[in-house]
Parts: C-alpha cells; sequence; structure tokens
C-alpha cells in the first residue's frame, strides 16, 4: 500500500501538466448545452480529428490495479464509441446535437488517454477507425446503435439518450473501483459533462413531443439528472 500511495504521489506530481489542460476543455462549452434549443440553434462545425496523443507515460503501470486498467481503457473506446455514434448520426440527420456533443466527446476520449499515457498502458483505440473497437461488447454495440439511429430523427435522439445513460452507468461503476485522485477526478468531469449530455437530447426529444423512457438507469436517476439545471464541468 505504501509503495502504491508512494508511485500515486510521483505521478500525479509528474503527470499534473498533462492532465490539467484538458481537464479544463473538459468542462468548457461542449458540455454545457441548451437542452430544449432547436437542433439548428445548437454549436457549430464538427470537429472529427483523430486524437493526439500527450506526452510520455509519467507513471508505471504497477501503480494501478488490474481492475483500474481495465476501467481506463474501457471508457477511453466507450468515449470513443459515443464520438463516432455522434458523428455517424450528424451525417445521416444532420442535426447540430450530434455534432456539438461529437466535439465534447472528442475531448472526453483524449481526457482517458492522457490517463494512459501517464500511466503506460496501452490504448486500445490506437489506430482505430472510426466505428472500429478493441472491445468486441463495444463493437456490437456501436453496430447496434447505428442501426437503431436510421429509421428517423426521432430515432437518432433515443440513440443519444441511451448512450448518455449508459455511459453515466459505467463511469459510475468504474469510478468505484479506483481510489487515485486524479482519475476520480476525470471521472467526475466525465459524469458531469456525460449529464449535460443527457439533458440535450431529452430537452430535443421533449420539443418533439416524445417523452424518453430509460433503459439503464432507473426513473428516478433519470428524472434527479433530466430535471435538474445544466452544470458548468471541469476541474
Amino acid at each position: 500500500m505504501k509503495r502504491k500511495q508512494f508511485l500515486h504521489y510521483l505521478g500525479a506530481s509528474l503527470g499534473a501538466i498533462t492532465l490539467a489542460p484538458v481537464l479544463t476543455a473538459c468542462g468548457g462549452g461542449g458540455d454545457e448545452l441548451a437542452s430544449t434549443a432547436a437542433p439548428d440553434t445548437l454549436a457549430p462545425s464538427l470537429a472529427v480529428a483523430p486524437p493526439t496523443a500527450p506526452t510520455a507515460p509519467t507513471a508505471p503501470v504497477a501503480a494501478l490495479s488490474p481492475e483500474e486498467i481495465a476501467g481506463l481503457k474501457f471508457m477511453r473506446e466507450e468515449e470513443k464509441l459515443a464520438h463516432d455514434v455522434y458523428v455517424a448520426l450528424f451525417n445521416v440527420w444532420g442535426a447540430k446535437v450530434f455534432s456539438q456533443i461529437a466535439v465534447s466527446e472528442t475531448t472526453h476520449t483524449e481526457t482517458i488517454l492522457a490517463l494512459l499515457v501517464k500511466y503506460g498502458i496501452a490504448d486500445p483505440a490506437a489506430g482505430k477507425a472510426p466505428g472500429v473497437f478493441e472491445d468486441p461488447a463495444l463493437q456490437a454495440l456501436y453496430n447496434t446503435l447505428i442501426a437503431m439511429g436510421q429509421p428517423s430523427l426521432i430515432d437518432a435522439l433515443k440513440v443519444g439518450a441511451l448512450i448518455e445513460e449508459t455511459d453515466i452507468h459505467d463511469i459510475n461503476e468504474r469510478k468505484a473501483l479506483t481510489d487515485e485522485a486524479d482519475i476520480l477526478q476525470v471521472y467526475s468531469s466525465l459524469l458531469c459533462g456525460s449529464r449535460n449530455h443527457l439533458r440535450a437530447f431529452n430537452g430535443q426529444l421533449l420539443a418533439k413531443g416524445v417523452t424518453y423512457v430509460p433503459q439503464v438507469l432507473t426513473q428516478a436517476e433519470w428524472d434527479a439528472i433530466a430535471n435538474a439545471a445544466s452544470e458548468t464541468c471541469g476541474g
């Protein structure tokens, strides 16, 4: 335990410069969405540039448990999945809620990448084209979500809501498996962003007269998030 604490403090001090700018960006405008705005009034252009790796690793893999490592790798790909689905659905429907949130998801997946680099963990998304994933479960989920979003814009918006409630559930599960301050901070920031994204998709659906029924969260959990005001996220 003492060795882990030493490595934690060493990694935190050396990795602060790498993570701080990304956490700040993660709490920017992309995560503060007008939940009831019409699709064509939401933010600007779609940015789909591939993530760029931060600086070289500054802490050894031994500082983290297997569960912590698996959690970071999973969340790296799950955030990529959200980005890739939103880009694909924007290309089908042209609703800018997808382009706005896709930009934010790029920041989210790069935030996880910064932690992978810091702890010397292999990046499961390295070199992967849009819609391609190392985790077979995430690959199957991507394929399913793309198919679900094809029939109508309302179906596509429901896909967005499903992604965000799933993301919130999965981040909370991984958050419970770590006591590392930097990882907890990143997970908390991602949760904040996902709650705002959930509100944005919910607002779009309500504007079209559709009440979304949660598939992953309980109704009480969904209502608590959906009915709350938009948050300002970040480190």
